[in-house]
């Protein structure tokens, strides 16, 4: 394929929620997680331009038309002592794979993880997906081999936060 040419990453608004409610469900789509999205319109312009913003997102333009996005925030390395930068999702419309469009995305994530003074850039990556596996490969990520991810949902998290009684944390 030929490289697109003009690629612009630019920090979504408000206004783009609907575009990344879509590109979202695009992701679910070829994750094969289409069953998974509670996400709504409502959700995510409240949790990503709300009162307490969770995350960021950009946006890949090809000329005029969407060809990507990438939703990342911030976590925290207490043996390095500084903040990192964590990408949650990136995805490229399927128009628009191999033709540069991820890898400037990465580059704009990376170059932001540098001016914010991140100590490192991490993600996961599903053990099926390995075109995306190699590309990461191929930029000199390297796969985290020592470490199990581990998650609580649903009523687990209501047992676990029952187990000590405390007052209500809000934001």
């Amino acid at each position: 394929m030929t490289p697109a040419p003009d690629v612009r990453i630019v920090p979504a608004t408000e206004r783009d929620v609907p575009v990344i409610l879509s590109l979202i469900r695009g992701l679910a789509a070829y994750e094969r997680l289409e069953h998974e999205v509670e996400a709504t319109e409502d959700a995510v312009r409240d949790s990503l331009f709300g009162d307490w913003p969770g995350a960021e997102v950009v946006l890949a333009y090809v000329g005029s038309d969407v060809a990507g996005f990438a939703l990342f925030f911030h976590n925290y390395s207490t043996f390095l002592g500084r903040r990192g930068l964590y990408l949650e999702d990136l995805f490229v419309l399927p128009a628009w794979r191999g033709r540069g469009v991820g890898r400037r995305l990465l580059s704009h994530l990376a170059r932001v993880a540098i001016d914010r003074r991140c100590g490192r850039m991490e993600w996961w990556v599903l053990d099926w997906n390995e075109s995306a596996i190699r590309f990461y490969q191929s930029l000199g990520a390297v796969p985290m081999s020592d470490w199990t991810v581990y998650r609580l949902t649903g009523d687990a998290l209501a047992r676990v936060a029952d187990l000590w009684p405390v007052s209500r944390i809000h934001p």
